[in-house]
């Protein structure tokens, strides 16, 4: 094959130095076909463009090696004839000839694009020529495998090679790497959210759930639901239109249905009459729609049952309000049996085991007093078991509680039968400071009055549940005892005191708290943790700016401070009269328009710039409320404070706190075991 091909060319060539025969231009075309990238490649060697020809015929040294061999082998083949006819007609190549490219307007992308694409096809055909100049030459084959070799081993090219290979891997890695840390991203922000959903705030919903790795696991009850509202907007329009039939089968199918449906929220919950039951609805609704649909009068009724709904749940959430703020303010009845049962075992107690050792250490200044004021047996008892565990030194710390004479004989006895180890208590009764009266006291004084009885016993107390919901919180029992107003009268509960740590019923201390008395107030008188945080807990959510005694003395964006956890210097309530300036406000405020009941807000005006901030590791508040606070937050705190309605004693707290609370709890005294109090 390679002879026939061979002598081809070779008759070709010859009658093409003759210059004539008839059959000339056939034998071109054929060879334009077939050597194209040949021609190309040569006319460019003609015209100039990338290679010269010198004189003599020698080709530059950067001409590419397939080029060279493909020259070497055309002039062998070809006439000075037949050349000079092979370059002329690539004068007439259009786009693709190489003056062309030189002189045309086209754009630098065009050029680029056009020119790629042509040596792309001339390297794919070289091979090809190759070949051919290998089987016409035999003997020249070994010559051009050594100039092969030679160009195509250099080390220059070798080197480029190598590394372009180690880019490639390089930026492949780097992506790799990118897709990873991009996945571990989302992994770890779909973990903290989940870390979020708290299971006794928010029902029995969890992401993890099996129910929910299906996201169309409630379908078929959202049909069945979807069903119903259709079902009774027809209903509506029946009786309407006298179509009194329709109207019945429509009662029939919505009830039954109903009835399939039952309490499910999943489908795995359906009856398993639920499919007939929804294909019996889907007939009677096809068989309403052609003969009551009007676009209008649906339209009208879904609005109207939208209301109604909307009207329906916004009751809901009064009533919803309003029973947890009544559970929150009720003694749960362990609580209340322990109180009972502590009483009578007090006073069968003779007077001579009633008194608590260590008196001696009451008015001792350079000790740790602690001044806590409740009428809950259970919290208290949490309060100085939480205190004294983790205190360094037990012996130093004393306890100063208060509470009413109802409970006072149940705090002793806790107290008798459970002295709190080295440390040193006291139980008083609030009824039997005498000084604490309505002529001294304004707010003794506004609870006997008229006006405040009609508030809380008489007038304007709501008839149902949903309307009593927004006034309840200030009707809450406490701010009728004087054991929540009894903080403003510190230094004359303990006159011989220089510093007191207030502490509220509902917290929890998990660290030991004697450095408290060690930081400088720098001549402030109480020392509190900051709760302000952008525009909440500021001065503008407690007090009525509107009034001008407010709006005159204090500034609306100032930042709040919490209760519960207090460090009071009492030399310096004293040289400031605190006490005085509280009694001032609240005199102001006898017909609650500067603020609402309760102690924070005349807290916030009597010390107004008068309270040092503390670090707020000292102090985290929310527990009572929000489902959201960092693990990490509470653990590092001095004192959590369970503030809010979900108190830790209450079924309503949330259970993810409760642990914290629970362990200071001596669950297996027999007293608790008595009254049922268990974890």
């Amino acid at each position: 094959m390679a002879s026939k091909r061979g002598l081809l060319s070779a008759s070709a060539s010859q009658r093409g130095r003759a210059g004539g025969g008839s059959r000339l231009p056939v034998i071109l075309v054929i060879f334009f076909l077939f050597l194209s990238p040949v021609i190309f490649v040569f006319s460019r060697t003609l015209r100039g463009a990338d290679l010269e020809i010198i004189s003599s015929g020698s080709v530059q040294q950067d001409v590419g090696w397939r080029e060279r061999i493909a020259l070497q082998q055309i002039k062998s083949l070809f006439s000075k004839e037949v050349i000079d006819v092979i370059a002329a007609s690539t004068n007439d190549m259009g786009p693709y000839s190489l003056d062309h490219f030189r002189k045309s307007n086209m754009s630098a992308s065009w050029k680029i694009d056009a020119l790629e694409t042509t040596v792309d096809a001339i390297s794919e055909k070289n091979q090809v020529v190759v070949d051919i100049g290998k089987e016409i030459h035999d003997s020249k084959e070994v010559k051009n495998a050594d100039d092969v070799s030679q160009f195509m081993d250099s080390p220059a090219k070798r080197s480029r090679r190598q590394l372009r290979e180690k880019k490639r891997e390089k930026r492949a890695a780097q992506l790799l790497q990118q897709d990873d840390d991009l996945l571990i991203k989302l992994e770890n922000a779909a973990i903290e959210r989940s870390k979020s959903v708290d299971t006794s705030v928010l029902g029995k919903y969890s992401i993890w759930r099996k129910e929910n790795e299906n996201e169309n696991s409630d379908s078929t009850v959202r049909l069945m639901r979807d069903q119903m509202i259709m079902a009774r907007a027809y209903l509506g329009i029946a009786k309407m239109k006298n179509k009194l039939d329709l109207h019945h089968e429509l009662q029939i199918r919505l009830k039954e249905i109903q009835r399939a449906l039952g309490e499910a929220s999943t489908d795995a919950d359906l009856h398993r009459s639920a499919p007939d039951k929804i294909k019996s609805m889907g007939q009677i609704l096809s068989k309403a729609k052609e003969q009551l649909y009007d676009c209008k009068l649906i339209t009208g009724k879904l609005r109207a049952m939208l209301q109604s709904a909307d009207e329906e749940v916004r009751g809901l959430k009064k009533q919803s309000t309003f029973l947890s703020q009544l559970a929150a303010k009720t003694i749960p009845n362990g609580i209340h049996c322990l109180s009972l049962r502590l009483t009578i075992d007090y006073h069968l107690l003779p007077p001579e085991k009633r008194k608590f050792p260590r008196s001696e250490n009451l008015e001792n200044p350079d000790l740790y007093h602690y001044a806590l004021f409740s009428d809950n047996v259970l919290a208290a008892s949490v309060v100085v078991n939480s205190t004294i565990v983790n205190a360094k030194d037990p012996s130093k710390h004393v306890f100063h509680l208060v509470t009413d004479k109802l409970n006072f004989g149940a705090m002793n006895m806790w107290f008798l039968s459970n002295p709190p180890g080295k440390a040193t208590i006291q139980v008083e009764n609030v009824d039997e400071f005498k000084w604490l009266n309505s002529s001294y006291c304004p707010v003794l004084r506004q609870l006997e009055s008229a006006a405040m009885k009609e508030y809380y016993f008489k007038a304007g107390h709501p008839t149902t549940l949903s309307s009593g919901a927004s006034n309840l919180k200030y009707r809450n029992p406490k701010y009728l005892s004087m054991l929540n107003h009894l903080r403003f009268y510190l230094p004359q509960v303990y006159p011989k005191l220089e510093k007191i740590l207030f502490l509220d019923d509902d917290i929890v201390v998990q660290k030991d708290l004697s450095g408290l008395w060690d930081v400088d107030l720098n001549g402030k008188v109480n020392g509190a943790v900051e709760t302000c945080g952008e525009s909440f807990h500021r001065f503008d959510k407690y007090l009525n700016f509107s009034n001008p005694h407010i709006a005159r003395k204090f500034d609306p964006n100032a930042c709040g401070w919490a209760y519960g956890m207090n460090m009071f210097d009492l030399k310096e309530w004293k040289k400031r009269d605190i006490t005085g300036i509280y009694h001032m406000w609240q005199s102001l405020n006898e017909e609650r328009l500067l603020w609402k009941l309760g102690t924070l807000p005349p807290g916030l005006i009597t010390f107004y710039g008068l309270t040092h901030p503390l670090d707020k590791s000292w102090h985290v508040l929310g527990l009572g409320y929000n489902p959201s606070i960092d693990r990490s937050e509470i653990d590092n705190a001095a004192v959590i404070h369970y503030n809010g309605n979900m108190k830790p004693w209450l079924e309503l707290a949330m259970t993810k706190y409760r642990g914290y609370w629970s362990k200071y709890v001596k669950y297996n005294h027999p007293y608790l075991r008595q009254c049922k109090l268990n974890e």
